[in-house]
């Protein structure tokens, strides 16, 4: 029998965000509009069969969310989500809200902290399949010389995204621009 989950979809100043949840409300995926045939994709490979059936996100996610897009940054930790994947992506994806906003992580410091140091590419590849953007703050990863790197969302979301936290992001080369941050 295929997994039943919902499908809601929320306005946000960069687009038309997916939002699936469960039959008890946690988020399972967060994905965008443009995005969906890979949205589903990454359903099928982490839960199979998926059945999608339009019906509105718990109240509380909507109103987190619409938070967060409005510049209360908190609001992310409100979120209850569950996800499936092998022991290593879960291992990667709960340690990605661990980055807090205004900041931002090079995929191989994010290796080492989970202490697997020569891992980058396995994280890289975790984070890449990363199937609750934003909440699971994917876009907070960065390459190890300060540049953009792949975002499941295209660059322009993961530029905006950062903009909106705080990171000062340079136009000519897509890199990182630090004050009193830097990448670790």
């Amino acid at each position: 029998m295929p997994e039943n989950f919902n499908l809601d979809r929320l306005p946000t100043p960069i687009g038309t965000a997916l939002l699936v949840t469960d039959a008890d409300g946690l988020l399972r995926a967060l994905d965008w509009e443009d995005y969906e045939p890979r949205m589903k994709q990454l359903l099928r490979l982490h839960y199979g069969a998926v059945e999608l059936n339009d019906a509105r996100a718990p109240r509380e996610l909507r109103t987190a969310l619409t938070g967060y897009f409005k510049g209360d940054l908190d609001r992310l930790a409100e979120i209850q989500w569950r996800v499936a994947g092998t022991p290593f992506q879960q291992k990667v994806w709960h340690a990605l809200p661990q980055v807090p906003a205004g900041s931002t992580l090079s995929y191989g410091a994010l290796a080492a902290k989970l202490k697997v140091p020569r891992a980058v590419r396995a994280v890289g590849h975790a984070n890449g399949s990363n199937p609750i953007s934003v909440v699971l703050p994917c876009h907070r990863l960065i390459g190890s010389s300060g540049s953009l790197v792949k975002y499941g969302g295209g660059l322009e979301r993961k530029r905006w995204l950062l903009r909106h936290e705080g990171i000062e992001v340079a136009e000519d080369a897509g890199r990182i621009k630090y004050g009193s941050h830097r990448p670790a």
